[in-house]
């Protein structure tokens, strides 16, 4: 059975995600943000999260080399950093929208929660790389919102 592509993103669609912004200090010392919504936790023991990214992104290597990396999960009034890091060849985290982490990893103002991760392995797999993270510190915010996707557009809790 061949799987129709459009048909196929649009049924993953209905599952509810989270959006995150996976934020990371390039080795020329550039901090770079690129959205995601494949963020899910792997471990408890130990801590370990996985996103997906893309083959063909524009920041692929900067991405695929490893290092320390931050999760960004944003809040519901997060949306306008969601919508400009989502962009081929905007990926240049602005110095107002961020502070560096424990781990030098960028860490997203106001961000629902955060973490900061180091590399602990990756996994080809079709058109994506998957990145497995070890968690070294994180940071929550209480009784805030989250920005949510769904169906191809982003959505608010009832």
């Amino acid at each position: 059975m061949e799987l129709d592509g459009r048909e196929l993103r649009n049924a993953l669609g209905c599952f509810a995600t989270g959006v995150c912004l996976i934020t990371l200090v390039t080795e020329e010392g550039e901090a770079l943000a690129l959205t995601a919504n494949s963020f899910s936790s792997v471990s408890l023991d130990p801590p370990l999260v996985l996103w997906s990214l893309q083959n063909n992104s524009d920041v692929f290597d900067a991405y695929a080399k490893g290092g320390h990396f931050a999760i960004n999960v944003l809040a519901g009034n997060q949306q306008e950093l969601s919508s400009r890091y989502a962009r081929k060849g905007d990926h240049v985290l602005e110095p107002d929208h961020y502070s560096l982490g424990a781990t030098g990893a960028p860490v997203v103002t106001d961000a629902l929660v955060t973490f900061e991760c180091s590399l602990e392995a990756t996994y080809p797999a079709g058109d994506h790389l998957i990145i497995v993270g070890r968690v070294e510190a994180m940071q929550k915010r209480e009784e805030v919102e989250p920005l949510l996707f769904f169906g191809g557009a982003y959505r608010a809790l009832a």
